[in-house]
């Protein structure tokens, strides 16, 4: 057991280092808090991402806290899980490819007593991570440009560490509470075809060290003697993030080579926005889930600093909107017992739709439609059947009427290690 805990801390260092690194190419992450992240695993990516209902005896699904009180009481769970990706942009004609890699999560769960269940684990919130540039000409194309370019990275993650319980029949609860961490760095560098012209660039800065709180309910039905109904509730607790805002202007004299820098600083700038969401699943014995999630995270309420019209750095309304997420999915497996390999694995499904949360010079930025399919392929062996190699693709399109169209094909693999650590072992 001391080794397999060891091999989760580890991991779980490992993670939050891999993370550092931007998991996106997206220009429209240079907007609010990034692009935002998918925080479920491997079950539920190839369902599209389903899991406020979801509840079950050999996953981790931290979309819901109060799942964690189904965990087996024999097993150990710890599931990781990588992607890669390919996006094409397209604007006016011109397209572009550009490939990233990251490491996307970490999260162990176990039964700490009859009807209650720990998790522990490092999830991403959201990624920042572009760079292009423009040129803007000053008395026609043969005379004077400058270019501006266009530069940001970084990112918000998330340790936690949650309890779901069973407190009255098929009603359970759970909470995760999580220590959240991140920085972003964004800027406009200005340069001009004639080094004799004065240039102003800005540099935008912040750093994030708060706590996250979630909460979550289930209620499970059963239905005759195989077939359940789950219904969950979930809650996000929305605050302002403690961090400060800071943009450095530097204008820069040809003539005198003397930058002149000004500094604004806007206090406790960053927020994270109340979340509610709910869903349910349908369940029939092993072989078929169900199941439909909606989600609304209510960032219309929360405030972002910008250059105002008067040169000043300041919060502002309106900047953001209120995101809804629909989730449909389902899985597949013909016959967990069967003799056949291929009648074990499970095969998943899911599509969704999400409104944009931010808006570009005052019109709605991206809507995004995705798809996925999934297969979970047990790992069996002398010592392990429990086990499953998860992988899934997904495909995302985001887009927003007269701007840079995104298609994302991405692969996700992850591992759900299904251990029996808590087995009491017999011996004649």
């Amino acid at each position: 057991m001391k080794k397999y805990g060891l091999t989760i801390v580890l991991a779980l260092a490992a993670g939050a280092t891999a993370m550092a690194q931007s998991a996106t190419n997206s220009p429209y992450s240079q907007y609010g808090l990034g692009v935002l992240s998918d925080q479920s695993q491997g079950t539920s990516r190839g369902m599209n991402g389903l899991g406020i209902g979801l509840r079950s005896y050999n996953i981790v699904n931290t979309l819901n806290p109060a799942s964690y009180s189904a965990t087996d009481s024999l097993t150990m769970l710890f599931d990781v899980g990588l992607s890669g990706q390919l996006t094409n942009y397209k604007e006016n004609g011109a397209s572009k490819n550009a490939t990233s890699a990251n490491f996307e999560y970490a999260a162990a769960a176990f039964r700490l007593a009859k009807g209650v269940g720990m998790s522990v684990g490092l999830l991403p919130y959201s990624n920042i991570g572009y760079k292009y540039s423009t040129n803007e000409y000053i008395g026609g194309l043969n005379s004077t440009y400058y270019t501006k370019t266009y530069k940001g990275e970084g990112g918000l993650h998330e340790v936690y560490l949650g309890i779901g319980a069973k407190v009255l029949g098929g009603l359970s609860v759970g909470v995760n509470g999580g220590y959240m961490w991140g920085n972003y760095t964004r800027s406009i560098v200005n340069s001009s075809s004639v080094s004799s012209d004065n240039t102003l660039s800005r540099y935008y800065t912040a750093t994030v060290n708060t706590y996250k709180l979630d909460f979550g309910l289930q209620y499970e039905q059963k239905i005759g003697k195989t077939d359940a109904l789950t219904i969950g509730l979930t809650y996000g607790f929305g605050h302002k993030l403690g961090a400060d805002a800071k943009s450095q202007n530097i204008s820069y004299n040809s003539s005198t080579s003397v930058a002149d820098t000004t500094t604004f600083t806007v206090d406790d700038a960053l927020a994270i926005p109340h979340t509610f969401g709910a869903g349910f699943t349908y369940r029939r014995g092993n072989r078929y889930t169900i199941g439909a999630d909606y989600q609304m995270q209510k960032w219309g309420s929360v405030e972002m600093p910008e250059f105002s019209s008067n040169n000043t750095y300041s919060l502002q309304k309106g900047l953001l909107k209120d995101r809804h997420k629909i989730t449909l999915g389902g899985e597949i497996v013909p016959d967990v017992m069967s003799r056949s390999y291929l009648k074990q694995i499970h095969y998943r499904a899911g599509l969704s739709y999400a409104t944009p949360y931010i808006k570009i010079n005052g019109a709605d930025g991206p809507r995004e439609i995705a798809a996925s399919i999934g297969l979970g392929i047990p790992i069996i062996n002398r010592y392990n059947n429990r086990s499953l190699v998860n992988v899934s693709a997904q495909w995302v399109n985001s887009t927003a009427s007269g701007l840079i169209t995104e298609n994302i094909f991405r692969i996700n693999v992850g591992i759900t290690f299904n251990e029996r650590w808590f087995m009491k072992w017999k011996f004649d």
